[in-house]
């Protein structure tokens, strides 16, 4: 299949990998113009994944509107933040659209798909998510995903186009329990980094992740979704190995603010975006609009945002009225 990649990072690079190894035409768009011609040059994204050479032939593009033309399927991969302006360029477009972005748009509580559907009126729209560190990936490592969406031949779609001897992928029709399970996990994943910034052992962690899934459980049935999408690879799985690899942005962001730098310090000297901080603001936004209750999301929130002191929060949780699980 002719197949584009939106996002020429760390995820939309390895999964370019991926798709070329498996024998599609891939067309790689990237906003950074510098980016794309040492990518180009190199014969390698070194910015995001030293070391791992990739295949020549790619077409690289700058443009949107003109990368998507022709693609037989599209995937997206750009950070939240950018996710509704760069994927504008999907209006007209009637293909297969994979989100591969896990977040939340703080002003609508959408996820990802629900953006598209908004921007790609035409399309097909589906989400593939679960634990899928990039660099293993690109590296070939065997992985396990889920896509998911309301239009079961599309998901099936996806599920022939990725899946590999070193990559299967599951099929869900919980679209909003998949993404949200892949957006709020990053929050979860930021309290566990901190864990580590101060210096806590396996205790900690451990009952951080279950209280967390919980918590992403909770909020995720409030919105619509299914609760046993949370036991999943999008929810379980991926909240495992995010709170635990060395390789996750999200845990590493929390231990930076575990051993006392500040977000805005963190987010400004990163070269990898960490999607648990722009959505623990819209988890946090979206938990009180629905009445929910979610104190590691909202003491992630106040770190992250109110610039919390990261043992004040730790107070703040192991201090709440005793109940029973």
């Amino acid at each position: 299949m002719k197949v584009t990649i939106l996002g020429a990072g760390a995820w939309g690079t390895a999964l370019a990998l991926h798709l070329s190894r498996a024998g599609h035409s891939i067309r790689l768009w990237g906003h950074d113009v510098s980016h794309l011609k040492a990518l180009e040059k190199s014969g390698a994204n070194e910015r995001y994944l030293p070391g791992i050479p990739l295949p020549s032939g790619w077409a690289l593009e700058t443009d949107a509107r003109w990368a998507v033309q022709g693609a037989e399927a599209v995937v997206v991969s750009v950070p939240s933040r950018a996710f509704r302006e760069v994927t504008q360029s999907l209006s007209d477009y009637s293909g297969l659209v994979v989100s591969v972005t896990k977040g939340i748009e703080y002003e609508t509580g959408l996820t990802m798909c629900g953006v598209l559907r908004q921007t790609a009126v035409a399309a097909h729209v589906t989400a593939l998510s679960g634990p899928s560190l990039a660099l293993e990936v690109a590296r070939g490592i065997p992985t396990a995903v889920v896509a998911a969406g309301v239009d079961p031949a599309a998901c099936l779609q996806v599920q022939s186009l990725f899946n590999s001897p070193s990559f299967r992928v599951y099929t869900s029709a919980d679209e909003l329990g998949v993404e949200l399970g892949g957006a709020l996990k990053n929050v979860v994943a930021i309290a566990a980094g901190v864990c580590d910034g101060l210096g806590f052992g396996e205790n900690s962690k451990a009952a951080l992740i279950t209280r967390g899934i919980v918590e992403m459980r909770r909020l995720g049935m409030a919105c619509g979704a299914q609760g046993d999408s949370f036991s999943g690879l999008s929810g379980l799985g991926d909240l495992a190995v995010t709170c635990f690899s060395r390789l996750s942005r999200n845990r590493g962001f929390g231990e930076r603010l575990g051993k006392g730098q500040s977000a805005p310090e963190i987010q400004s000297s990163s070269v990898s975006v960490a999607e648990g901080y722009p959505t623990s603001r819209s988890a946090h936004h979206l938990a009180r609009r629905l009445g929910v209750e979610t104190p590691i999301i909202d003491e992630v929130y106040s770190m992250c945002h109110e610039g919390k002191k990261p043992l004040d929060a730790l107070r703040s949780l192991m201090n709440r009225e005793t109940k029973a699980e």
